[in-house]
């Protein structure tokens, strides 16, 4: 065999030379562009449902909700496994595909599944909804907030409402989560007493903060040729003006108000469901998750100049 390829090239010596340039040229475009990543995705295309159950055991979470949901993806196209796992109150699946399964028909697949169980789940489940768009390698970036005069309230809001949102725009991010610090709430803090005192129900009370931060369409008026848009504006972040939220009148028509019954304040998630900390000082840690098939090598300089 080996004297038949001898044999061959010194016949066809431009032939040999024309198809050794042309393997040249082409591997050197494919190494030029080949991309180079730290944490090359080794895992099969894989696709993770998640689902709330509040106030369920974990028992109950595993023959009411997991179940179902294990059931409708079983079988399904390109599915090769499905584990899941169910604690207090949660519920977690991962749908395993063939390995030359598109992701995006993968999460199609499985969003047309659990289309059709989620109505039969029991009342008060959440909606089972799918996990972002990554893999077990694909955290790429932790990045640490720290400050010596600012409060932890304030470093979490802004890495929610600032930092967050920043990164999220950033192509090629699956998904960005915060860890610690101390999540801000608007909290109404009732008095039994007062509320006893004034009459006041539990449901007038949930009924007026649920309006409070509401605005009200008040449709188009037009007049001298001009259109105006009529709007009743009553939400605010301001804890005084909420404080003013009415929740029922007297017989004698006088206001009762939320400050007369409850506290109304700015304060943090209690109990905390995560602590955070940077050589021992307390932090707010950003998780960085990345898209399948996207370079970590150009994902974390562009992260870099957003986070500059």
């Amino acid at each position: 065999m080996l004297n038949k390829i001898i044999h061959f090239s010194l016949h066809n010596r431009i032939l040999v030379l024309v198809a050794a340039v042309l393997l040249m040229l082409g591997g050197t475009y494919t190494a030029m562009h080949t991309d180079v990543d730290v944490f090359p995705d080794l895992t099969a295309p894989t696709v993770v449902v998640m689902t709330e159950a509040n106030g369920m055991a974990a028992e109950e979470v595993e023959q009411l909700v997991t179940f179902p949901i294990e059931t409708a993806v079983n079988g399904a196209t390109h599915v090769r496994r499905v584990r899941s796992s169910s604690t207090n109150g949660f519920s977690i699946l991962w749908v395993e595909f063939e390995w030359d399964t598109d992701i995006y028909l993968a999460r199609q697949i499985v969003s047309e599944r659990i289309a059709i169980v989620n109505d039969e789940l029991p009342a008060g489940v959440g909606k089972p909804t799918l996990g972002p768009q990554s893999s077990i390698l694909g955290e790429m970036m932790i990045i640490s907030l720290t400050a010596d005069s600012t409060s932890m309230l304030d470093l979490r809001t802004m890495a929610d409402w600032t930092i967050r949102t920043r990164l999220l725009s950033t192509g090629g991010v699956a998904q960005v989560s915060v860890i610690g610090g101390d999540i801000k709430e608007y909290q109404v803090l009732l008095s039994p007493e007062r509320m006893r005192h004034y009459g006041v129900s539990m449901d007038q009370v949930l009924a007026a903060t649920r309006g409070m931060n509401l605005n009200a369409n008040g449709g188009v008026l037009y007049e001298y040729g001009n259109e105006y848009i009529v709007r009743g504006v009553v939400s605010t972040n301001e804890v005084d003006l909420m404080a003013k939220a009415v929740v029922k009148r007297t017989d004698k028509g006088m206001p009762v108000t939320l400050s007369d019954i409850a506290e109304v304040k700015i304060g943090s998630q209690q109990p905390k469901l995560g602590l955070a900390s940077e050589r021992g000082k307390q932090a707010v840690l950003l998780t960085v998750t990345k898209q399948p098939n996207t370079g970590t090598i150009e994902l974390t300089e562009r992260l870099e100049a957003a986070l500059t």
